[in-house]
């Protein structure tokens, strides 16, 4: 579990589903008993000594009225069926997971050339090949997602996209994949180039609760978590 800093104040953990009640009982151990109040999206925790801990419902919307906490952690710990799909430029990953098994997956590349340096119509050239050849990968790309999750599309709760913004864009106007983006939930995940292992460690982030946790002024802004 790593911090990081929160734009607004305060910082972000990611907890895994199974550590989410623990974490909040470490908070009340480190900050006092809290008040839980919470909507469809996110719980929050503010506890007596100021300290204050927004935990954001993963697969939202969360079932509203209290005890939130428990309901969180219920949904949080729910085993969903979750369509991924990794793009970034030549390289591809998608699959469907059942909680954190993978259940069927496909994993591909397509040579796209790195930019060069060298300018006149030998730059103008370059640059209508690494066209043709970014539109046959994203093609390839798009294909294989249909090929792969469209079977699924029934089964599917949610789909999460990830790698690079701008990639995963080229494929919104296919329509084979209009179903499944119309399942897109967050996070983006931001991840290396699209590979079976890194597919493989996509659901330690798309199922983990994010925190944003504000220390009370007291504190000085402690990095504890």
């Amino acid at each position: 579990m790593s911090a990081r800093p929160a734009k607004g104040g305060g910082r972000w953990v990611s907890v895994v589903p199974e550590r989410v009640h623990p974490w909040i009982d470490g908070f009340a151990d480190r900050h006092g008993p809290f008040e839980a109040t919470g909507d469809e999206l996110v719980v929050r925790l503010v506890a007596a000594d100021g300290a204050l801990a927004e935990l954001h419902v993963p697969f939202p919307p969360l079932p509203l009225g209290p005890p939130y906490v428990t309901r969180l952690v219920t949904h949080a710990r729910a085993e969903r069926r979750v369509g991924v799909i990794l793009v970034r430029m030549g390289g591809y990953a998608t699959g469907v997971f059942h909680g954190s098994r993978l259940v069927v997956s496909k994993v591909g590349s397509r040579l796209v050339q790195g930019r060069t340096a060298a300018g006149g119509w030998s730059q103008q050239r370059f640059a209508r090949r690494r066209r043709n050849q970014a539109d046959q990968a994203f093609e390839a790309a798009a294909e294989t997602v249909a090929r792969v999750l469209s079977p699924c599309l029934g089964e599917l709760d949610a789909v999460v996209l990830g790698g690079d913004r701008r990639a995963v864009d080229a494929l919104r106007a296919d329509r084979r994949l209009a179903g499944l983006l119309a399942l897109e939930t967050e996070p983006f995940l931001v991840v290396p180039d699209p590979r079976l292992a890194v597919l493989m460690d996509t659901p330690a982030l798309f199922r983990a609760v994010r925190i944003r946790v504000v220390d009370p002024p007291a504190t000085g802004g402690s990095n504890k978590t």
